[in-house]
């Protein structure tokens, strides 16, 4: 009895590249160029193409290259209370923050998913302990290799990781989504914005806009048609920085013009994120 699809069936685009690498390549450019020259004879199209090669490029990227440097790292310490990181829990949009020892800015002493956080809403008088719902973190060098980093995150069901430097301290934050971004592209959520200074700046229901504190000066301007200046700064943190003439604390506020500004979230050494409304 003959295969009822016939022998001339179109072959699917992994059985003609399979025929298409003979002889099989001995190392990744090699492979790489097959996978080139099988989309431009069309055995690929264009996504497929792009997505294998991506996939073998990720092998030589390191960690360093994709995490979200130390700086813009919102974290909360492991002495706070529900009342000092709810808010800033809704204004970020985040889902997992890493949670760092009071006393020590690079002891990660473990993860906190904002879904975890849902059922203290509205509720009073509970008695509280922070590490009753942490979840486990892992570290990974930042020397290391994207591949080791999908595997990783596998083997460990988990979304995010610690990127530590070769002397231990924290270097950065690196989630699952980024590393698979390398691969698949740009994937946005329901709190991405297409703006190019969605990185930065994220408008509220309220009129007000969450701001990164390492936000250009010139970015703010242009966003929000203010004008200062940026001879002596280059962030709009820094302008508050100088402005307090101190670290501040968590909810302190300062007017500067006619616009106030909220430090939502900072460490020991400096403020991260920040609340903009404009002020008469």
């Amino acid at each position: 009895m003959s295969d009822e699809r016939g022998s001339d069936a179109p072959k699917s685009w992994l059985n003609r590249l399979t025929h298409f690498l003979t002889p099989e390549p001995e190392n990744r450019a090699e492979l790489l160029a097959i996978v080139h020259s099988a989309g431009q004879r069309g055995i690929l199209d264009a996504e497929s193409q792009r997505i294998i090669e991506s996939t073998l490029r990720v092998a030589d990227m390191q960690v360093r290259e994709i995490m979200v440097p130390r700086a813009q790292i919102i974290s909360i310490r492991d002495n706070s209370e529900p009342k000092d990181f709810l808010a800033i829990m809704m204004e970020s949009a985040h889902s997992r923050f890493p949670v760092l020892a009071a006393d020590n800015s690079d002891e990660v002493l473990g993860i906190l998913l904002a879904k975890d956080m849902l059922r203290l809403i509205g509720l009073k008088n509970e008695r509280f302990n922070l590490k009753d719902y942490l979840r486990p973190a892992f570290c990974v060098p930042e020397s290391a290799h994207l591949d080791r980093l999908l595997r990783e995150f596998k083997e460990k069901q988990s979304h995010m990781a610690v990127v530590v430097d070769e002397y231990g301290g924290i270097a950065g934050l690196v989630t699952l989504e980024d590393a698979l971004e390398q691969i698949f592209g740009d994937i946005h959520d329901e709190h991405d914005d297409a703006d190019e200074d969605a990185h930065w700046i994220s408008a509220q229901e309220d009129g007000s806009h969450v701001v990164q504190a390492i936000t250009p000066i010139t970015e703010f301007n242009d966003y929000f048609e203010s004008d200062f200046s940026h001879e002596d700064f280059e962030t709009i943190g820094g302008i508050i920085l100088s402005e307090f003439e101190r670290l501040p604390s968590i909810n302190e506020s300062i007017d500067l013009i006619n616009w106030r500004f909220t430090i939502l979230a900072a460490d020991l050494r400096m403020i991260s994120v920040i609340k903009v409304e404009k002020i008469a």
